[in-house]
């Protein structure tokens, strides 16, 4: 497994792998690997003769009291991982050869990127959106990989592809849980351990909010507010708790049949997110 450091260091690669006639994956992620970032990694060598990794805790994707200095860094385990995998290379940049110093340019897909997280965390998905495009740009993958339990930043993501026509094709992999329903993330080691007995409850009032919704005896409105209040009670503060539809995530109306169901709530200090994405009636 190669170690890549800088953009040039990339290019020399790719452009070896292309005069060779290989395929290449790209698997995008802030470190601190779990099951679901290899997860990823799996799928991306079965769909391409070439995976490369990128590892970079992206400073402008935060916001101001976000957690960016203390994001778990773990990047010599992370690589032992990846080299167990069979990833062919690893990218791992700092900030200063991602980003110039004065860099005057940012992407912004409007209207998604004010939604939901992006209504409490400004700037986040344009920051999401100006690294992924610099990733692809650096990269140049033929398939990139991303996990569908941030179904915003995915929608983001894909929107951003076909608005730029970027040549690379998205694939959603579906979100990795625990035994007990929990969705993988970097952020659950922020959780306490009684919070962690409680972190489950989420994915949980997610299904019920599902199965409500497909038995139609309640307006949209009343559900969200009626399983926004359940979260309350297990001891969430949530964000929020939407159905949308699944293709725009606009706010869903009764004659929409493709829909999910996004919700954002913090348990003690940790912001937890989650989803589920059905067909009405199915």
């Amino acid at each position: 497994m190669q170690i890549l450091n800088t953009v040039p260091d990339v290019r020399v690669v790719v452009k070896e792998w292309r005069l060779a006639g290989e395929s290449i994956a790209f698997v995008p992620t802030m470190g601190n690997l779990h099951a679901g970032h290899i997860d990823l990694v799996n799928k991306a060598k079965v769909l391409a003769d070439r995976v490369v990794v990128s590892i970079f805790v992206n400073p402008t994707q935060f916001g101001v009291g976000e957690d960016f200095s203390t994001y778990p860094r773990t990047e010599q385990a992370d690589q032992e991982k990846l080299s167990t995998v069979g990833a062919d290379a690893v990218f791992l940049p700092s900030v200063s050869d991602v980003y110039d110093p004065d860099a005057a340019t940012v992407i912004t897909v409007s209207g998604i990127s004010e939604r939901y997280c992006g209504a409490f965390r400004p700037g986040h998905f344009s920051g999401v959106a100006t690294v992924v495009c610099k990733l692809f740009n650096i990269v140049q993958p033929d398939k990139a990989l991303f996990g569908l339990k941030d179904f915003q930043q995915l929608t983001v993501i894909k929107t951003m592809v076909r608005d730029l026509n970027i040549p690379v094709q998205i694939i959603p992999v579906e979100t990795v849980r625990e035994a007990n329903g929990l969705a993988l993330s970097s952020r659950n080691g922020y959780l306490t351990e009684s919070e962690k007995l409680v972190a489950p409850e989420l994915y949980k009032v997610l299904c019920a909010a599902k199965a409500a919704v497909i038995a139609g005896r309640q307006s949209f409105e009343e559900i969200e507010q009626q399983f926004v209040k359940n979260l309350v009670q297990f001891g969430f503060k949530p964000d929020y708790l939407s159905i949308c539809r699944s293709q725009d995530l606009n706010p869903a109306s009764d004659n929409d049949t493709e829909l999910v169901i996004l919700v954002a709530a913090k348990l003690g200090s940790t912001r937890l997110i989650d989803n589920v994405y059905f067909s009405k009636g199915v």
